[in-house]
Parts: C-alpha cells; sequence; structure tokens
C-alpha cells in the first residue's frame, strides 16, 4: 500500500467516527462529484450508474476495507450486490407488465392490478434513495429514525403502518443496531404483504454458527474492533436466517455471487460468497 492509499485510509476513517451520520450524508451531496472526476478510470465499474474508476474508496470504521466505496453512488459492495440481484432476478425495475425471457424472475407486481409497487425502506441508502423515488413503478416510503432521507420517522420496533401493507421492505445493514431485534423482525413480516418480499441483509461472520452480543463491552474501539462499528450490538451468525423462520418467513439464502461471472464479482468489486437474505410472507 502506497502513501496516499495509506493516508486516505486515515482520512476516511477519521471522518467516519467523528462527523456523525445525518451530518455526513448532508456533507456527501458536495463531496460525490469531485471524488468521482478526480478518480475517473477504467479498473472498477459501478453497476448502479455503470461509471468507471481507477480506484474505488476505502470504507470501514474498524479495519478497513480498500476499494469498497463508489465515488459516484456510494455504494458498497451489498448495494451493488442487491442492485444486481433486484435487476437481473425480480421485475423490480419493470415499469409495465411485459412478458419476461426469465422465467425464474420473481414477479413482485400485481398481476390483476398492474399498480405501482409499494415499497418500504428503511434507512435509505444515498446509493439508491433518488433512483427509487424517481421510478414511475415504485411507490416509494423512507423511514427511519434519523436519517435526513426519511419520509416518516418511526421506530423499527413500533411502526406506524398497517398489517400486509408493503409488497416489497428493503431493510438493509438495520437490525445488528437494534436491542430488540426479534420485535424489529415481527414488526417487519407484519406490514409485509402475503407473498412480498423482503431484503432484510446484514453484517454476518459465516464462520460463527451462532450470533455473538456481548453488552459489557462498552469501550467504542473494543466494539468497533470485535463488531465492526461501535454502535453493532451482535455478530449475526449463520443462525440469522433460522431467526427469520422462526419469525415466519420463508428465506432463501441467496449466494449471489456465485451466479455472476468472477472477473464481474472483481470489476463491480463485490464480496464473494456474501449471501443476500431474500424473504418471504
Amino acid at each position: 500500500m502506497n502513501l496516499r492509499e495509506t493516508t486516505m485510509k486515515k482520512i476516511f476513517k477519521f471522518i467516519l467516527n467523528t462527523i456523525p451520520r445525518p451530518l455526513l450524508i448532508r456533507l456527501s451531496y458536495v463531496a460525490r462529484p469531485i471524488l468521482a472526476f478526480l478518480l475517473k478510470g477504467t479498473t472498477f465499474t459501478d453497476p448502479i450508474d455503470g461509471k468507471s474508476f481507477r480506484m474505488f474508496l476505502p470504507y470501514g470504521y474498524g479495519n478497513q476495507r480498500n476499494n469498497v466505496l463508489s465515488p459516484s453512488t456510494l455504494s458498497l459492495e451489498r448495494h451493488r450486490l442487491l442492485w444486481l440481484y433486484l435487476q437481473n432476478e425480480t421485475d423490480f425495475f419493470q415499469s409495465e407488465l411485459v412478458s419476461d425471457s426469465n422465467p425464474n424472475r420473481i414477479k413482485l407486481r400485481d398481476a390483476e392490478t398492474d399498480s405501482a409497487l409499494k415499497i418500504l425502506h428503511f434507512a435509505p441508502e444515498q446509493a439508491f434513495y433518488k433512483l427509487f423515488r424517481n421510478q414511475k413503478n415504485l411507490d416509494y416510503t423512507t423511514t427511519d429514525l434519523l436519517s435526513p432521507l426519511a419520509d416518516v420517522k418511526a421506530d423499527i420496533c413500533n411502526l406506524p403502518f398497517e398489517d400486509n401493507q408493503y409488497e416489497v421492505i428493503l431493510c438493509n445493514h438495520v437490525l445488528e443496531h437494534i436491542p430488540d431485534d426479534t420485535k424489529a423482525m415481527q414488526e417487519l413480516y407484519r406490514v409485509l404483504k402475503p407473498r412480498g418480499m423482503a431484503i432484510l441483509q446484514i453484517p454476518q461472520d459465516l464462520a460463527r454458527a451462532t450470533t455473538y452480543a456481548n453488552d459489557t463491552i462498552t469501550d467504542q474501539k473494543e466494539r468497533s474492533k470485535i463488531f465492526g462499528q461501535y454502535d453493532h450490538v451482535r455478530i449475526y451468525g449463520r443462525d440469522y436466517f433460522d431467526k427469520l423462520r422462526s419469525i415466519g418467513f420463508k428465506v432463501i439464502e441467496e449466494d449471489y455471487t456465485n451466479k455472476i461471472a468472477p472477473e464481474l464479482v472483481e470489476k463491480y468489486c463485490l464480496a464473494k460468497g456474501e449471501i443476500i437474505p431474500v424473504c418471504f410472507k
């Protein structure tokens, strides 16, 4: 690693650990076009907007990962993987009901009404927010307690939404922050429509059989080292999927990078072996 890369990692780590997330979101709108211009190249490509760069940015509150943050959309590995899954395996982006060359594509839309998909998006990521907001085929609602991008300020453990309301729920890298994740999962299940789909990504250590939590660790640096971020309350293991099933979800453990050409996994800077929890009611 050269001096410039080392310095960049230190700067990004300092920013992540000192600037509150709501302010960081606002500041990123200014920084994003500058970074995208300075890092233009051909080595890596962000599939969300198709732009290419000589390098991606480092990211991480504790141990930082190289070449993971896209300069243009600010997407991480999980965002780009989710985008590819929604684009290739579902009708999420289809503006109207049409014949489909992929008979295995997940049909999310109501064939009888042909109405817009009702989407509930928790802690909306900047990589998706404007794109989803501008899609005419989506009836798009965002929610969070603190995010400036949230339409509805709400506690995930006590949602102000009716039962069986949403056809798609996106709740990614949220549950690891929630002390009572069982209650949060129950609320997600409650507001999801029958046959609806929820994508519930989390940071996960697949080498662990069981989820680990330890509230006695209070030092922020130590928590960042052990849990990945100081504000994470657990590390999910392989038992995460069974916990979702215990709530009532039907869960597909989608190892989607194994369905993508290896050269594209590298080109898109994806995390090989990351599992997408695709849940149905």
